[in-house]
């Protein structure tokens, strides 16, 4: 749909987005260490390990003693430390990098943590919901960055943003009209594709999750919609 490239909006409130940061590079060590930059074997044992599996989650079934590595309620969170292979993981670090500063920003370092968190547990949910009893885990961010997404959206619709549309096309719009864009394509998806390997259902929990929570965890005086720019 469109790559993110830059934002101009500075942060007000802390001096470095250290967990932004973190979160970036907690992924890619997980990606290129544990993974081990997606080979075949271990992206499946890994996923099946740490990944959300609804059947599992729901104690429909359980796992091989191998590959219980952790209890079936903590995948709701691990899941979104995997990835599927490298593009899977640039596409969300990429989403993470342009709007997760700001997000932590209007939070500060706890309560971003809490957050994301949150958004990644909301998507978890959403997609094990979604596809009750079945088998096929859930890995990938994608649920916490779309959190994030609809948090910056909240705090920052007026907000210009530099994007590649269709992957040539350098843009700058407001985060109104590309954020709003790629929300609606989310819910689209999520209602009308009955196929593919994109856990639509996810984002959209992701997406609920972020609009709710900015409210009560932004700062004391932040304002929302971009309120006296």
């Amino acid at each position: 749909m469109f790559i993110p490239l830059h934002d101009h909006n500075g942060l007000a409130h802390v001096t470095r987005p250290v967990v932004t940061w973190g979160l970036i590079a907690a992924n890619a060590i997980v990606f290129f260490v544990y993974q081990q930059a997606g080979l075949s074997d271990v992206i499946n044992a890994s996923a099946y390990s740490f990944g959300l599996i609804p059947s599992v989650f729901f104690d429909l079934k359980d796992l091989t003693p191998e590959l219980q590595v952790v209890p079936e309620g903590a995948t709701i969170v691990t899941y979104a430390f995997l990835h599927g292979d490298f593009m899977h993981l640039a596409g969300n670090m990429l989403f993470l990098w342009v709007f997760g500063d700001n997000v932590e920003d209007a939070m500060g370092h706890v309560r971003f943590v809490i957050f994301y968190l949150a958004c990644a547990a909301a998507g978890g949910l959403a997609y094990s919901l979604a596809n009750f009893g079945s088998d096929v885990p859930l890995v990938g961010a994608s649920g916490a960055v779309a959190g994030i997404v609809a948090a910056y959206l909240m705090l920052h619709p007026k907000v210009k943003i530099w994007i590649l549309a269709l992957g040539r096309l350098p843009l700058r719009l407001s985060a109104q009209w590309v954020l709003g864009a790629w929300v609606v394509y989310q819910v689209a998806n999520a209602l009308l594709s009955q196929t593919g390997n994109v856990a639509w259902s996810a984002h959209i929990g992701g997406l609920i999750a972020g609009a709710l929570l900015i409210i009560p965890l932004r700062r004391r005086g932040v304002p929302l919609f971009d309120r006296g720019l």
